[in-house]
């Protein structure tokens, strides 16, 4: 395969800020939005965004699979990756617009329709998206340097998000001294983040579209499209051990980090008592971890292997992310009026971040290790498959952990559209307890879960010896058949 040039990785990076600006508005903004400042009951609204989410883990295996068998000039991926840039920048603008007087019912089913609209978008690209990142390189180490560039630019696009709300969007009025709580000030937002999430989906493509000669395509006729072929090739991926370790740790990590994303806005203004502008910062200094951390994991993987560099950054992260409002609760923590209280919870917030890149940036590349060993079990190349479910590993964390989120606020009895500083101090404490050791708790789960992965660097070697010889014989066997034809019409 030909080596990747900078260019390429940089185009293909690119496009992941697309996603990370969805799931930042997402996570961020979206249950805090309709809950808090339109008044939607927040169990309507996690109901919402579970529907949504049941609708994506239906479509994210379905565009792996459609995209794996795909026969186009332009390739596997990217035909699909085109057609999704427009309808989700629509359907993202028109989430955060909902007509005025709507009524709760009408807030619902408006929040749900353009939800499952903008998610099924998002799949189109993202799905092809990140398998085509896996098709890119087959070396074992290069993939985490592709990862960690994809890493890169979904961090940068959701700070983007978190800085220029903070600096145009939430700023404080006479009607409302918390800007988060303005409800003109989220159209913009989201007509403004749904252009740039289509120019950097265009971008991406176009800047990816040379490699296409280089790609493989399919080894294999692929059969017709069905329901039947779909839950067959499900099965398949089911039937890896590594995957089922990877795929299950994903599914319970994310879940956990929805809940702590969908409950910051509460966390930052009722819990900290911060205003609209330190608000915003928290994510922002959360995202500035990362985006340090990135290359730092990536060039650990020199002397790292994977499984134990996701684990030491999910523990990392879940600890600090359990530590910092216990503290607060139990009175360890500096008052609001001492000059270290802000940048404290910046710094903490920053370094559990910095935590958390090792999984985000291993994750991807891991999974292309476990499509080549499916790729060895059972002859197909079937990455979209496969990064379909990662892509509804992740959006479990905007729709489940939401979810979750939502009834969590429900069952603590939070008040809707409540002022900072009128919330009573235990329902206060509460929300914290769901935001620090439980979301720890649930991450506990997905690390015991990895412990079962058992992919390696030597093991992958040896999967990619193998592969290469069966691609040596098939090369072989597709230049000696039309010899022997004419050999044999000759006699």
């Amino acid at each position: 395969m030909q080596p990747l040039r900078f260019s390429t990785k940089f185009w293909f990076g690119l496009g992941q800020a697309a996603e990370g600006i969805k799931n930042a508005a997402f996570t961020i903004f979206l249950l805090f939005f309709y809950s808090q400042v339109l008044g939607l009951p927040g169990v309507l609204t996690g109901l919402a965004l579970f529907i949504a989410l049941l609708f994506d883990a239906v479509t994210d295996p379905l565009a792996g699979s459609i995209s794996d068998s795909l026969k186009h000039r332009w390739g596997r991926r990217h035909p699909v990756m085109y057609a999704s840039a427009v309808p989700l920048g629509i359907s993202f603008a028109l989430v955060f617009s909902p007509p005025r007087d709507l009524g709760d019912t009408g807030l619902f089913i408006w929040l749900t329709v353009c939800t499952i609209l903008t998610r099924g978008a998002m799949t189109l690209y993202h799905v092809p998206h990140l398998a085509l990142g896996a098709e890119l390189t087959d070396d074992y180490r290069e993939r985490t340097i592709v990862v960690a560039y994809r890493t890169f630019f979904q961090f940068l696009g959701s700070g983007v998000l978190f800085l220029l709300t903070a600096i145009f969007f939430f700023q404080a009025t006479t009607d409302f001294e918390n800007g988060q709580l303005n409800p003109a000030a989220y159209p913009g937002l989201g007509l403004l983040f749904g252009l740039v999430m289509i120019v950097t989906i265009l971008a991406s493509a176009l800047g990816t579209h040379s490699r296409i000669p280089y790609l493989r395509p399919p080894y294999e006729n692929p059969q017709p499209f069905s329901a039947q072929r779909l839950m067959r090739e499900m099965r398949e991926a089911l039937a890896n051990p590594s995957f089922r370790a990877f795929f299950g740790c994903l599914i319970v990590f994310f879940v956990a980090r929805g809940v702590e994303l969908a409950l910051s806005l509460n966390m930052g203004t009722y819990f900290w008592e911060l205003d609209g502008q330190e608000v915003t910062l928290i994510p922002l200094f959360g995202l500035g971890g990362i985006l340090v951390s990135t290359p730092i994991w990536a060039a650990s993987s020199r002397f790292l292997e994977k499984r134990p560099m996701f684990l030491i950054g999910i523990t990392w992260f879940s600890v600090l992310t359990m530590l910092l409002p216990l503290a607060r609760i139990w009175d360890l923590f500096p008052s609001r009026d001492h000059p270290s209280y802000v940048p404290l919870i910046f710094g903490i917030a920053f370094l559990a971040a910095f935590g958390g890149g090792a999984p985000v940036v291993v994750s991807g590349s891991m999974l292309a290790d476990i499509a080549d060993e499916h790729e060895l079990d059972t002859g197909r190349r079937q990455e979209g498959i496969f990064f379909g479910a990662l892509s509804f590993a992740g959006k479990t964390a905007a729709g489940l952990g939401a979810a979750l989120a939502g009834l969590a606020i429900t069952l603590i009895q939070f008040p809707l559209q409540a002022e900072p500083g009128t919330v009573p101090q235990p329902t206060v404490h509460a929300l914290g307890y769901i935001a620090g050791p439980g979301v720890a708790l649930l991450a506990a789960i997905g690390i015991w879960l990895m412990t079962r992965y058992s992919l390696d660097r030597a093991r992958h070697a040896r999967i990619q010896s193998a592969l290469g010889a069966r691609r040596d014989a098939r090369s072989d066997e597709a230049r000696t058949t039309p010899q022997l034809l004419r050999s044999s019409h000759l006699r």
